[in-house]
């Protein structure tokens, strides 16, 4: 078997952005890659093919970059969840606290079905209040949640016990 394509390899570290003291992971070499991209949904692909996926899912903007071509390369629909007043339909909404303030996330009302089978997917995986958030909203109509994937974890920052139970699946993890 072949050695897995190095997409760590795209991934620029530039420190502190936005403020001293962060390190920031920037995705942008790898989507500029057709390479690297493709390989960067395959191996997410490869990762959660057993799921038993009936939709994949993501909180704008940058996990619709990978979610879309996921859904399609697993056979899957896509959701869309979005901040208020960007879906044009009847949505479901669910509020969250911020460190400093809330903040609503929210989906199309036909979205998803009760009981269908749900992959929520993003870019990156930090403190993990975001895709918390998403959980309960899918949750909250009536989806199973069969896993949340990634393209970084950021582990220092304890998003995966934020979102357990939940399976959670990163390709690449920074300490």
């Amino acid at each position: 078997m072949a050695e897995p394509f190095p997409i760590a390899d795209y991934i620029r570290s530039i420190p502190d952005f936005p403020k001293p003291g962060i390190l920031f992971r920037d995705i942008t070499p790898l989507l500029a890659s057709p390479e690297a991209l493709r390989a960067t949904v395959e191996q997410l692909a490869e990762r959660v093919r057993d799921l038993d996926i009936d939709v994949v899912a993501a909180a704008e903007a940058r996990g619709f970059i990978f979610a879309a071509p996921l859904a399609i390369q697993i056979g899957a629909g896509f959701v869309p969840v979005r901040k208020p007043g960007k879906l044009p339909f009847d949505t479901h909404a669910f509020r969250y606290q911020l460190e400093y303030g809330t903040d609503t996330l929210e989906i199309h009302i036909d979205g998803v079905e009760v009981g269908q089978r749900v992959l929520l997917v993003d870019d990156l995986l930090a403190t993990g209040g975001t895709i918390e958030a998403c959980c309960h909203l899918i949750e909250r109509a009536g989806a199973k949640i069969v896993g949340c994937a990634f393209v970084i974890e950021l582990s220092a920052l304890g998003g995966r016990n934020r979102i357990a139970p939940h399976d959670t699946i990163s390709l690449i993890t920074y300490d």
